[in-house]
């Protein structure tokens, strides 16, 4: 069985603060990431229970990274724009079974 080499960052974040997820990731290493957006659908109790008001306008971040720098990413993340900021965002991460299109990744076209 072949070791991941890649996880997948997911942040959602407040909108307008997207720069501030990709400032810190780059900071921890990171190398680019993607910015979708989008629209959160929260209720009251996830509210009352983060005790936050949220914002329905999102932004995604997308960030593909090696595994071994996920931990310092997501903890640069958090500092900066986390629950308790301005940006209120969460993070997490996928593994990837695997990639095509970067250096050292089996084309897609070889499978």
């Amino acid at each position: 069985m072949n070791e991941r080499t890649h996880e997948l960052i997911v942040c959602i974040i407040n909108s307008g603060f997207s720069e501030t997820v990709m400032d810190a990731a780059r900071e921890a290493g990171a190398t680019g990431g993607t910015i979708l957006r989008g629209r959160g659908t929260a209720n009251q109790e996830a509210e009352a229970f983060f005790q936050i008001t949220i914002q329905p306008e999102k932004e995604l971040v997308l960030i593909l990274v090696r595994t071994e720098s996920r931990d310092a990413i997501l903890r640069a993340i958090y500092h900066a724009a986390g629950l308790g900021t301005a940006g209120q965002g969460i993070a997490f991460s996928l593994p990837v079974d695997s990639t095509a299109g970067l250096p050292g990744s089996p084309s897609a076209l070889g499978r």
